[in-house]
């Protein structure tokens, strides 16, 4: 097998990679056939479910609030933080607008929030 071609393979192929996994440890040696069936299985199912069940990458609101909730910051905290109107915190988080250089530049900063993040690159 080169590639998990269905979901019956994916489904088998993660049932077999769940019974090997306590076959196998850190003292297990590389060529074990456990050892190498784990790992060629592993990988196996990784890019099967990369490919078709991947999230995809995250959006500026869903990390806005993501941080807004770790942080436990309102809207309003958010707003001074960043020296905006609490409306454009609005617009942000709904995705109507999308924050200047200088702003995202704070975002990045202040939230700690990859700077590729916040400019959409």
């Amino acid at each position: 097998m080169t590639k998990i071609e269905n979901e019956a393979q994916y489904n088998w192929a993660i049932k077999r990679v769940e019974e090997l996994i306590p076959l196998v440890n850190d003292d297990t040696p590389l060529d074990n056939p456990n050892s190498i069936e784990l790992e060629l299985l592993s990988n196996l199912v990784a890019d099967y479910s990369e490919a078709h069940f991947s999230l995809g990458e995250p959006s500026l609101v869903d990390i806005l609030k993501l941080r807004m909730y770790e942080m436990g910051i309102t809207q309003k905290k958010l707003s001074e933080l960043l020296n905006v109107s609490p409306s454009r915190v609005s617009d942000y988080l709904t995705g109507r607008s999308e924050p200047t250089l200088k702003v995202a530049r704070e975002m990045s900063k202040k939230l700690n929030i990859d700077a590729n993040i916040v400019l959409g690159v």
